[in-house]
């Protein structure tokens, strides 16, 4: 593998390409940045019409990840443009009718916070109370994935669960962790399902319909979930360590080709294993215990991510200087100007964020 040094050059790459591409100005406004979510765009994309409130709060999380990797004023105000104009584009709100939303919007504010030293505690605060709020005891707990609906899954629950170990709601954190596996685990193969919905009333009494797709978003979140429990509570919920051993052997045997994580396909699923590589990246530093099982684990997550790293950078598609990346990592990366995949700004989001995880973790062990 290369060098630390190596990898935070590629890191830096992909930071260029998507700055360089896709960050500008929201209609001319001083102060505002936002990332146009096409490259090349669409007229609609190129003026703000679509812009999709959550890969936004992932692109602040990048932006962190940077600054962390390389501390720059310029870049911590790009950090502050970018949270003005979310904040601009939804009607001067923080929040949306989407739990899963408010709670990346929520969690890359708090790490800003916490790593950088920027200071959103407020919408913070006023994201979390919505999470709070949001739980009800329909199909044994957990909460919905939008205001009013039936429908609860893993992609709101599980950054729901982080989110609030991070802001010191243990108790409800530890209850949304033990439903997701009480109700979404794959008895089969140890993976994470979507979701459920509640299904009709028979006379046997109420059933329950499971969204059953395996998404590789899923196991990230569950795994960053059950990383916070077990850091935070050790002894207390000894059940978190054995999730996350249990989850990161099931990855490796399910979720992999020759080493590299599979991929999606575009739109909201071209940030899905990016996602899942960044809390891999955590359990390999992060994951405490001294026993097999624990080193065992931490040193499976760091090849997942290193392996899954080599294989996005040597299949990415160079345009100009600057690397694009497939949706796919051990694919070859299409042209975006095709129209494939490789156009949307999820995907080389999700590419970044594979790239900085690589350079922190090789940053720790050189």
């Amino acid at each position: 593998m290369p060098p630390a040094a190596d990898w935070a050059a590629r890191a830096t790459a992909a930071e260029r390409a998507v700055r360089t591409r896709s960050i500008r100005g929201v209609l001319a406004l001083p102060g505002t940045a936002l990332a146009v979510i096409s490259h090349p765009p669409t007229w609609r994309h190129r003026l703000f019409l679509g812009w999709n409130y959550w890969w936004q709060a992932h692109l602040v999380d990048c932006l962190t990840d940077a600054q962390l990797r390389e501390p720059r004023p310029d870049r911590r105000r790009l950090i502050s443009r970018v949270v003005r104009s979310v904040r601009l584009l939804n009607a001067g709100r923080w929040t949306n009718d989407y739990y899963d939303d408010m709670a990346w919007l929520a969690l890359a504010l708090e790490r800003a916070d916490q790593q950088i030293g920027t200071d959103h505690r407020r919408a913070v605060h006023r994201l979390t109370a919505e999470i709070l709020s949001a739980w009800s005891d329909a199909e044994g707990g957990g909460i919905p994935w939008r205001r009013g609906d039936e429908f609860k899954n893993t992609p709101a629950n599980g950054p729901a669960a982080i989110l609030l170990a991070r802001t010191g709601h243990l108790d409800r954190a530890v209850s949304t962790a033990d439903w997701t596996d009480r109700r979404l685990r794959d008895p089969a193969t140890g993976l994470i399902w979507d979701g459920l919905r509640p299904g009709p009333v028979t006379s046997n009494g109420p059933t329950t319909i499971f969204e059953t797709t395996i998404f590789t978003y899923c196991q990230g979140v569950v795994l960053g979930a059950e990383l916070e429990l077990a850091v935070r509570l050790r002894s207390a919920h000894p059940e978190s360590a054995g999730r996350l051993h249990r989850l990161v052997a099931a990855i490796t045997q399910h979720l992999t080709i020759d080493g590299v994580l599979t991929g999606h396909q575009g739109g909201d699923s071209g940030l899905f294993t990016g996602i899942l590589a960044r809390y891999l990246a955590l359990v390999a530093v992060h994951l405490p215990g001294t026993a097999t099982e624990d080193r065992l684990t931490r040193r499976r997550a760091t090849d997942l991510v290193l392996t899954s790293a080599a294989a996005a950078w040597s299949n990415a598609r160079l345009l100009g200087d600057l690397p694009v990346f497939g949706p796919d990592w051990a694919r070859q990366a299409g042209d975006p100007a095709a129209g494939g995949p490789e156009r949307d700004l999820s995907v080389q989001l999700s590419g970044w964020m594979l790239l900085e995880a690589a350079a922190a973790l090789t940053a720790r062990t050189s």
